[in-house]
């Protein structure tokens, strides 16, 4: 080989050694932290960059986009000394590559012990049922410390969730009963709520019927009652228009005593004590000539003169026996056989009123309510 070539080869390659140290491309989203001679000296951006060859080196290449940390669950004791295990995970973007490579060693473990500190803080200061319900307020508590510790760090944590709160199994156990409970006392109070309006809309109905039945019947009997006033009222002017005389309205009354029987509710039956004055007031009717059309009614009787020692007079009657006597004894059994059948009204009617009060059993062949 010739011995011009050597060195230009050799040149050649030194030439391009430099120049591969020399250039450095960033990616986008990257950072780079440039060191010369062991000392920072400048972060190089995204695109064409020039370093000094052997002078300058990269020490860190940082990823400024946002990032996610998800930290295992960390044992946390509340308030009322339970103790829960809590899940957090973090959204963090670098904002300064330099701090965040030259302030804290391992930024990531730094964030995950600050957590784990912040969480003790934030949970000790609350009960169980406070931790399960405020997780907003945790988040928003816990954000605050890291994002005012991180930022010395040049990390700035945009959000932090809590992922999970599991308590312990018992305690998981008590919260499933008392669930169940308030589940079934809300059941139990809707039920008993359902019934209440059931039985009130029921008594409102029935409330609406009664009264509705009451109008009715209230009409009912005034209507009935109008009707049987305007029946007696002709009924008496009937009477007064045709002028019935004591006789017609004592055999009217005589008629009405059965019909005073036929009620189911009586147990006994009182007589009147005007019937005996009904019933001579008929008998004196049957006695009347003038009304009975007997024989010699309308006409003079025959005086016969009774001598002293009683013997009858030419043309008279015997003492004692006057021409009407034969009329008074016929009247006399009429009114005894209006008397009779006045009796046999009344014994009737007796007989029913009894009847009427007294349960009769079912014979043989006769249904109970035969």
């Amino acid at each position: 080989m010739d011995p011009v070539v050597i060195p230009i080869l050799v040149a050649a390659i030194v030439v391009v050694f430099l120049v591969a140290a020399t250039v450095r491309i960033v990616p986008q989203a990257r950072r780079y932290n440039i060191e010369r001679f062991g000392r920072y000296r400048r972060t190089l951006q995204p695109g064409l960059n020039f370093v000094l060859p052997v002078a300058d080196r990269v020490n860190t290449k940082l990823d400024v986009r946002e990032q996610v940390y998800s930290s295992d669950p960390k044992p946390v004791i509340t308030e009322d000394n339970l103790v829960v295990n809590i899940d957090a995970v973090l959204y963090y973007q670098i904002t300064d590559p330099r701090a965040a490579a030259y302030e804290v060693a391992d930024y990531l473990q730094a964030i995950d012990q600050l957590t784990v500190t912040t969480l003790r803080n934030v949970i000790g200061s609350m009960d169980l049922e406070q931790t399960l319900t405020s997780r907003e307020e945790i988040n928003f508590r816990l954000r605050t410390v890291l994002d005012d510790a991180t930022g010395k760090w040049g990390i700035r944590v945009n959000r932090v969730e809590i992922k999970a709160i599991d308590p312990p199994h018992t305690i998981k156990e008590a919260m499933e009963k008392q669930m169940r409970a308030e589940r079934d006392k809300r059941a139990a109070i809707l039920h008993a709520e359902g019934e209440r309006q059931a039985k009130i809309l029921t008594a409102e109905g029935t409330k609406q019927k009664d009264i509705l039945e009451a109008q009715g019947t209230q009409q009912a009997m005034i209507l009935r009652a109008d009707g049987e006033a305007k029946a007696v009222e002709r009924v008496f002017q009937a009477v007064h228009r045709n002028n019935a005389d004591a006789k017609i309205l004592a055999y009217k009354y005589l008629e009405t005593l059965p019909h005073l029987a036929k009620s189911d509710n009586n147990t006994f039956w009182v007589i009147p004590g005007e019937l005996t004055e009904a019933v001579r007031t008929v008998t004196s009717a049957f006695g009347d000539r003038s009304a009975m059309g007997l024989p010699g009614a309308g006409q003079p009787e025959e005086a016969g003169t009774a001598r002293a020692d009683g013997a009858p007079d030419e043309g008279g009657a015997a003492p004692g026996h006057e021409a009407g006597s034969t009329l008074s004894l016929d009247a006399a059994a009429a009114a005894d056989e209006v008397a009779k059948q006045a009796a046999a009204v009344v014994s009737d009617a007796k007989a029913e009123a009894e009847a009427a009060s007294t349960p009769q059993l079912p014979g043989r062949g006769q249904t109970p309510g035969g």
